[in-house]
């Protein structure tokens, strides 16, 4: 069984993937909690290798004693690690965060700047986090976030062959709309964490099954 020619066209299967996301998450918001793009900012970079849910019980205590970049770039490096040591690889992630935060005093007047190869200069910001800060603090679009779950999905969805997030993300963005980039990033985040789960994707209660190959070949094999 393959997918039928009206969706061999993998543009058009992007787009048509895209419009029920849309429709089956249709409040789909960033699931970090930060009232700055300073706090989203950090709040991501403490995502790495963590649950969004870990990271925003460690975030209000974290931004109630140092709420913005001069005071984080001031902090004894040593509270910092203690506040962050939850989301795992604390020590890294407090010397990034703070390094992150006295480079943006320094030079970008307290907060992140808006373009992504000055994004990228900042100590633990590569292009998920410089994505993710372009799109939700400033609405501005210059790539597709890639973390785990669009990166599980987009393979598994036959939307890319490659395994590594920068080559998945040009794949992506060949496909997608500029001004839905993170419309689709955000809610395949959704659809991973509800339905299409590393260890068990549920197929059978999936709306996106008959736009999937890896879908396709389940419901082959157990049929």
């Amino acid at each position: 069984m393959s997918i039928t020619r009206k969706w061999s066209n993998k543009q058009l299967r992007a787009i048509e993937i895209l419009i029920r996301l849309k429709r089956l998450y249709p409040d789909a918001k960033c699931s970090l909690t930060y009232e700055t793009p300073v706090q989203l900012l950090v709040a991501t970079i403490l995502s790495a290798q963590c649950t969004d849910e870990r990271v925003n019980q460690v975030t209000p205590e974290l931004f109630r004693r140092f709420p913005d970049a001069l005071s984080l770039a001031k902090a004894d490096l040593s509270e910092i690690e203690t506040l962050v040591r939850s989301t795992g690889f604390y020590r890294n992630k407090a010397k990034n965060i703070q390094a992150a935060c006295q480079m943006m005093v320094e030079k970008f007047d307290r907060q992140p700047p808006k373009r992504m190869e000055l994004l990228l200069e900042l100590p633990g910001v590569a292009r998920k986090t410089a994505n993710v800060v372009l799109a939700h603090a400033y609405g501005i679009n210059q790539g597709v976030t890639v973390d785990t779950h669009v990166k599980r999905l987009s393979y598994r969805l036959g939307l890319t062959e490659h395994t590594d997030p920068t080559k998945i993300e040009k794949d992506l963005m060949r496909l997608l709309p500029q001004e839905d980039w993170e419309n689709w990033s955000i809610r395949l985040i959704y659809h991973g964490r509800a339905v299409c789960k590393a260890r068990k994707p549920d197929c059978a209660a999936c709306q996106l099954s008959e736009l999937c190959p890896s879908a396709i070949v389940v419901s082959s094999a157990s049929g």
